[in-house]
Parts: structure tokens; C-alpha cells; sequence
């Protein structure tokens, strides 16, 4: 803060008049103009020696004191003997602080003074900031990491923080934060539109959201500032004090934001790493290396489920919710070398997938917390991990926004009624003229769309992203290969059955269809995490 009218006294060994001294000086100014004021910004101390001060000074001082000077220093001894009677009247009614300058005192002796007052102040203005900063660094390397710089921010402004996720949720608050009013107040912006209904809107790391927010009443000063270094804030943290905010107190908010953030992210980059790790411990059960799995995870302090066990399969938005009640992990993705991934579903509904093991016990509750749609495998051991994840998957293709069992699809329980091998069997046999006809997955995934959608060319087509006509002609492929006229409708169900039955779990954990791009793999199969 710069010094007041009382320390630049002492120091200068000016005589007080009139006045209060606890006015604040931030500059010195000479002038023998009759009105000065054009040339002045306030807080300044005016230095004169009365050379045009004559006759009625109440304008004068009213002059002064609206531009908000912090006081009138009168030099006497040369135009004058003595500060004149009137300007001491003047100023004492406009409560005006009134100096008097002694003749042996130069004015630049007077400059001088503040100007060291004012470098000692930034001087201690930068020091404080600095031992601030080094506060807050060595609460950041505490365990409470951000929260313990969310605490040492609050003393460190005599105010309160406030630490918020993306979504404006209250993760960490001091004693008397405001949170409520931040949260209103995001949630205001974030609803607010542009005012032009046709212009884009102005960039924002979140639509309606500014870079920082500013909260500003008597007795009420709020500072609202984003967290991440991507275009979209990964969260936000709040300061508030009963005074307005210094430049010291604004390093020091800066500071931490720059803290917080860094936390922030390093905090994601541990958790995108745990997530590759668990990825990884997917490849290697669909492999059929359950113990090196188990061995895997064990550093992470993480266990799989005990069988049997239930697979969910959800929209990547999901993965943040179910992470923290499951083992969940990003669906991987097959080498360049190996077989192709089946293109019907290889990002179901445009964002990718994730897989979730559960125990069947708490298959149901786990699949709430997705909050989206889920499909859910029945119950499997480690070894038919494959033929689960697959069914899991088609049943969250089946459209649903909440959660779709696999027995629950048309035509799946009728599977539990045949022996399981005799199923594969007659599956095997059936398709092996497709199996044959190479390793591509066109023909079987082809087949699937066209009898699931009931033999309608454009919903088939549109489910598998090609043309009508090449689906015609894939579907005649298939006619020659078969040897059996699809228009058949005995033909389409044995057909069907013959599909449901290659997707379902097997004795050796794969989904009985090695040579399709549908099946999951032994350990012959390499993945990418």
C-alpha cells in the first residue's frame, strides 16, 4: 500500500495544518496553475508556493478536492511569508489536508521522499509475494495437495477459497465461502445466450463461461478462475474477501491458480496412465492370462471380481463413473497385423466404448451409475470372458437409453434351451462356407444386420454404414456360398441361431467364431493399449 500523508511527514519534516493524514500519497506533483486539476489523477500531493493564490480560495480547494488529491503542501517564504489565512479557512472547511513547506525545504527534496516511500513499498509488496507464492508451493507438495492450497490461499488473502469441478460442484471450501453465489453464477452463464441470435458466440473455454468471473458488493469481492490448460476448464476455484483485491493479493490468486492447475493436470496424467494400465489387464484376460492380469493390477491396489461375473459395456462418457466402482477400462484395439476390428461396431454410437467387470451380485447397481445406456452380458467365468464382452456389447447396441440384458434380447433365450456344444456344432457347420470364404468379416457382420433388421435392405445398410446395393449383393454372396435361398423364413431363423450361437460364450472363452472379425481371441491374438 502506498504510504500515507502521516509517514511522508516524518520523513520530510512538513508542518500539518488541517486536515487528516491518513490519506494515502502515490505520487507528487508541482504546480502554480490556478486550476491544476486537468493535469492531475488523484492521490496526488500538490506542492505550490502560492504565486496566482489570491483573494476567495474556496473554488480552489473545491477544485482539489473533487479531483481527490491527497493533500495541498504550501511553500512558504516566497510568494508568501506565510500559508494565507483564507486558504487555511478554505481547507480546513472542505476538509482538505493542508501542509506547510518551510523555506529551507526544496520540493524535489519532497519528491524524493515519496518516490523512495513508493519503490520501498513495491519492494515490500513483491517480497510478501514472493513468500506467498513459496507458501502456497509447499502446500502443494503436502499429501491434501489441492485442498491444502485451497486452505493457504484463504489465509493468505483474509478471505475464504473455494475449489469447484467442471461442472460447478463444491470438491473443497474454507470456512465462509460463498460457494452457493459461484455456483449460481456459472450456472447463469453457462444458460445465458448471445445476444445476436444468428453472430457465433465470443471464445470461451465453456460456451457462456468468460475466462475469469468477477463478483463485486459493498463488503463483497469475489474472484472466479478457470483450471486446465485445454480449451475446456477441467474446473474452477473461487476467492473472496471483504476488501478489494491488491495487485500482491492478485499475484498471489494467480499463483495458486497456476499451482492448481498444475496439480490438476498431473493429477490427470496419473489417471490416464492407471487407465492404460487397466486396458492392458483387459488384453490380457481376453488373452487368457488371468494370473499375469491379477499380477498386473496388484500395483494399483486394484482387484477383479470374483466369479461369476457380469460385463457391462457403455458409451465412453461413462468411464469416470463406473471407474470408481469397478474394474473399467477402454475397449483395445486389435494390431494392424491381426484381424480387423468389425466396422458395425467398432465406435458404438460415434464415442467409443468401455467394458466393465462386476460381480453379478452388483451388476445392477453398477450399471446406474453410467447414467446412460448399458449393456450387460449374463454371468461368465474369466475363461468366457470373450463371449460376455461380445454380448455386452450387442445388447448396447440394441438402442436402449438405460440397461439392455443379453437374455432379454429377442431370440437369445432360446439358446439356453439347446446343449451348448450341439449349438456350436451346428453353428460351425452351417457357416463354414462363410469361415472359408476368408477372413473377412463383410459376409457375417453382413448376414447379422440383414436378419436382425427382419430383411429391410435400408435399415440394414444404414446399421452397417454401406449401400443398399452393396449389401445386395453381399447378401447374394452369401445365397451362393450357403447354397439356401434367404427369402426362407425357416432358412433366416436357422441362420440366426446359427449367429447367436457363435457370439455365445464357449468353453474356452472365446465366442465360437474364430475366423470372424466378431469373435474375441485366445491367446494367439496381439493387442494394442
Amino acid at each position: 500500500m502506498a504510504p500515507s500523508l502521516r509517514v511522508v511527514v516524518r520523513r520530510t519534516g512538513l508542518r500539518p495544518i488541517t486536515g487528516s493524514l491518513d490519506r494515502v500519497v502515490r505520487w507528487v506533483a508541482v504546480s502554480e496553475l490556478e486550476d491544476p486539476t486537468p493535469f492531475l489523477e488523484g492521490d496526488e500531493l500538490l506542492l505550490t508556493t502560492g504565486m496566482r493564490l489570491e483573494g476567495d480560495l474556496s473554488g480552489y480547494v473545491a477544485r482539489l478536492v473533487a479531483r481527490g488529491v491527497a493533500g495541498l503542501a504550501f511553500g512558504v517564504g516566497l510568494t508568501h511569508e506565510d500559508v494565507p489565512p483564507g486558504l487555511v479557512r478554505a481547507a480546513s472547511a472542505a476538509g482538505l489536508p493542508l501542509l506547510e513547506v518551510p523555506r529551507e525545504t526544496p520540493f524535489i527534496s519532497i519528491s524524493k521522499a515519496v518516490s523512495e516511500l513508493l519503490a520501498a513499498e513495491q519492494y515490500e509488496e513483491i517480497t510478501r509475494a514472493f513468500a506467498a507464492q513459496g507458501r502456497l508451493t509447499r502446500a502443494a507438495l503436502r499429501p491434501e495437495g489441492m485442498h491444502a492450497v485451497i486452505d493457504r490461499l484463504a489465509r493468505e488473502i483474509g478471505g475464504w477459497a473455494a475449489l469447484l469441478d467442471e461442472s460447478g460442484e463444491v470438491r473443497h471450501a474454507t470456512p465462509g465461502a460463498e460457494a452457493d453465489a459461484v455456483t449460481a453464477e456459472l450456472d447463469r452463464l453457462r444458460a445465458a445466450r448471445p445476444a445476436a441470435p444468428h453472430a457465433p458466440p465470443a471464445p470461451s473455454p465453456t460456451p457462456g463461461l468468460p475466462s475469469s468471473l468477477a463478483i463485486s458488493g459493498p463488503g463483497r469481492h469475489i474472484v472466479v478462475q478457470p483450471l486446465g490448460g485445454g480449451p475446456r476448464p477441467r474446473g474452477f476455484f473461487a476467492v473472496g474477501a471483504v476488501r478489494p483485491f491488491s495487485p500482491v493479493t492478485q499475484t498471489v490468486v494467480n499463483a495458486a491458480g497456476s499451482l492448481l492447475t498444475l496439480a490438476l493436470e498431473q493429477g490427470g496424467a496419473r489417471l490416464e496412465a492407471e487407465r492404460r494400465v487397466r486396458s492392458a489387464t483387459l488384453g490380457l484376460l481376453l488373452a487368457g492370462a488371468t494370473g499375469q492380469a491379477r499380477e498386473v493390477l496388484a500395483p494399483l491396489g486394484g482387484r477383479l471380481p470374483d466369479e461369476p461375473l457380469v460385463v457391462l459395456a457403455a458409451t465412453a462418457e461413462a468411464l469416470d463413473a463406473l471407474e470408481t466402482r469397478a474394474f473399467t477400462a477402454r475397449l483395445p484395439a486389435a494390431r494392424q497385423d491381426g484381424p480387423p476390428a468389425a466396422p458395425a461396431r467398432a465406435d458404438v454410437r460415434g464415442g467409443g466404448e468401455v467394458v466393465a467387470l462386476v460381480a453379478e451380485e452388483a451388476a445392477d447397481e453398477v450399471a446406474a451409475l453410467a447414467g446412460g445406456p448399458v449393456g450387460m452380458s449374463a454371468p461368465c467365468a474369466y475363461e468366457e470372458l470373450g463371449g460376455g464382452l461380445e454380448q455386452a456389447r450387442r445388447a448396447l447396441e440394441a438402442g436402449s437409453d438405460g440397461v439392455v440384458r443379453y437374455t432379454e434380447l429377442a431370440g437369445q433365450g432360446l439358446l439356453r434351451l439347446l446343449d451348448p456344444a450341439a449349438a456350436r456344432a451346428f453353428s460351425a457347420a452351417l457357416l463354414a462356407p462363410l469361415v472359408r470364404y476368408g477372413a473377412r468379416a463383410d459376409l457375417m457382420e453382413s448376414l447379422r444386420a440383414y436378419l436382425g433388421a427382419n430383411g429391410h435392405w435400408d435399415a440394414a445398410a444404414q446399421r452397417l454404414g454401406v449401400h443398399r446395393h452393396t449389401l445386395r449383393y453381399r447378401m447374394k454372396r452369401v445365397s451362393e456360398l450357403l447354397g439356401r435361398d434367404l427369402d426362407d423364413p425357416g432358412v433366416r431363423a436357422e441362420l440366426w441361431i446359427a449367429l447367436a450361437a457363435a457370439s455365445a460364450p464357449g468353453p474356452e472363452g472365446d465366442a465360437g467364431q474364430p475366423a470372424t472379425a466378431t469373435s474375441w481371441p485366445g491367446s494367439s491374438r496381439s493387442w494394442l493399449w
